[in-house]
Order: structure tokens, then C-alpha cells, then sequence
């Protein structure tokens, strides 16, 4: 059975869109299931480092994980299992969009609607449009690319923010504070 290219995306991205209390152990499910269900610590740091976004694509990622799975698998004299109460189940999430109704022309607007933008829309625009993208950059990067040269240094700097290994409010507050030190406070 071969997992679906967007259940390998859910387990590394979905856990930036469920609510938690905490900060959690570990950024993706596979390294959280590794340390939890089977108690291999070394396995579940070795995920855990897994970057995805150092990968062209789902498919690249999938054989990464393979590798250092099999890797890990010899090394070990006995294979490590789950319970029946504790297997991984393979999951996979749809996109819904909805039109917030925020709208702006002028990127110096920019500084003024970033704070307001939810979760949801950070994710959307910033870090799915990555995977949508041909060029798989973010949607405010494309979108300052049509305003010119004029904004390459802001979207430079968007360019380098870590999508991974951070939440998703700070990510908006990392872009919030970019646009306000670039352009300044629209009206200001």
C-alpha cells in the first residue's frame, strides 16, 4: 500500500493548524508517534530533524523517510511495535478557503493587515502556497514581485523566515514585524 503524497504532507504541516495547550515534543507526527508508540528515541530524533521544507517535493520527503527509517531498522537487533491501542493511522486533510474579505492594493498595507491575518491565512498564503506555487514561494512574495524591484529586499526577507521549525503566531509576528521595519505604518 502506497500512503497518499498529501497524507505525508498532513503529518508534517497539519499539527501547525491543531490547537495546543503546550508547545509540542516534536514538529512532526511521525517522530511524535516514533517516541510515544514504539519508544525508540533515537529513531524520533532523527525524524524530528527532518526539515521539509529542504525538500523539491512530497515524493523527495517520502524517500527520506524511508531512508532513515531503514537505516535505524538495521542498526537495531529487534524491531520495535506498537500496541493495538497506539498504531499510526495515516492521515490527510483538505484545504477549505474562505474569503476573509480582507483585501488590500498598496503593499505599504501590508504592516496594517498582517497582525490581523488568522492562523489560517498565514498557513494558507505563506506556507501552502510553497507547495502550490511553480515557484514555490509564498503568496506575499508573489504577490510584491508584481510591484517591482522596489520590494525585493522585504520579500528577501520573508524569503528566509523558518516555515518548520516555528508556530504559526510566530511566523505572523515575524512577518508583521518585516513589514512594519520595511515599509512602515500605512498613514503613519
Amino acid at each position: 500500500m502506497t500512503i497518499p503524497a498529501g497524507s505525508i504532507y498532513y503529518h508534517f504541516w497539519g499539527g501547525l493548524m491543531t490547537p495546543r495547550l503546550e508547545e509540542p515534543e516534536f514538529n512532526n507526527d511521525f517522530a511524535a508517534w516514533t517516541r510515544h508508540a514504539l519508544h525508540d528515541h533515537v529513531l524520533a530524533e532523527r525524524l524530528a530533524v527532518i526539515d521539509p521544507t529542504a525538500f523539491p517535493d512530497m515524493e523527495t520527503l517520502r524517500q527520506e523517510l524511508i531512508e532513515v527509517i531503514e537505516r535505524r531498522l538495521d542498526e537495531v537487533e529487534m524491531v520495535p511495535w506498537a500496541k493495538v491501542d497506539h498504531q499510526f493511522y495515516f492521515k490527510r486533510s483538505k484545504i477549505v478557503i474562505f474569503n476573509t474579505k480582507k483585501q488590500i492594493s498598496d503593499p505599504l498595507m501590508l504592516s496594517t493587515i498582517m497582525p490581523t491575518l488568522s492562523r489560517g491565512s498565514i498557513f494558507y498564503h505563506f506556507i501552502d502556497a510553497r507547495r502550490r506555487s511553480p515557484e514555490g514561494v509564498d503568496d506575499f512574495s508573489a504577490w510584491l514581485m508584481s510591484f517591482g524591484e522596489q520590494y525585493a529586499a522585504l520579500r528577501e526577507a520573508i524569503g528566509a523566515i523558518d516555515l518548520y521549525f516555528t508556530t504559526l503566531a510566530e511566523i505572523r509576528q515575524r512577518l508583521s514585524s518585516l513589514c512594519t521595519d520595511h515599509l512602515g505604518r500605512a498613514g503613519a
